[in-house]
């Protein structure tokens, strides 16, 4: 069985793009989005990509560089 997790520079990229994904979206439907929904949608991104995040950080071995 194969248990080698992605290295540094995969999990920084996977935060990276993380970022900017709940960042859109939170101005698409979410929070900053203005709408009377906002509230209810904002939460919802924000347990989604909290999930997201923990699970990235989790997963990712950080003493390890590479792909």
């Amino acid at each position: 069985m194969d248990t080698r997790r992605p290295g540094c520079l995969s999990g920084l990229m996977k935060l990276f793009f993380l970022d900017r994904i709940y960042d859109w979206s939170q101005r698409r439907f979410g929070y900053r989005s203005g709408g009377c929904m906002g509230c209810g949608c904002g939460t919802i991104l924000l347990v989604i990509f909290l999930y997201l995040f923990v699970k990235i950080v989790f997963g990712t071995d950080w003493l390890r560089i590479g792909f």
